[in-house]
């Protein structure tokens, strides 16, 4: 199997290395393993969902709310 490293996945999924870190240190990329203190993660690995934030559906938010959300940013 073919490994990348945290760099390198944080660059091909658009994200900081800290964040991919994140991730690993948490169990949620799988195949992920730490080689001395450096993690490296499978080259197919999936960037894993951000748990931080939940996306809302148009069942629980009226369209009206989505667009006043969308202009006030």
């Amino acid at each position: 199997m073919d490994y990348i490293s945290v760099k390198e996945a944080a660059e091909k999924w658009g994200v900081t290395s800290r964040m991919v870190n994140y991730h690993c240190v948490a169990g949620r990329i799988k195949g992920a393993q730490k080689i001395g203190n450096m993690w490296v993660l499978p080259k197919d690995a999936v960037k894993p969902e951000d748990g931080r934030r939940k996306m809302e559906t148009c069942d629980s938010i009226s369209a009206y709310a989505l667009k006043e959300r969308r202009e006030h940013r």
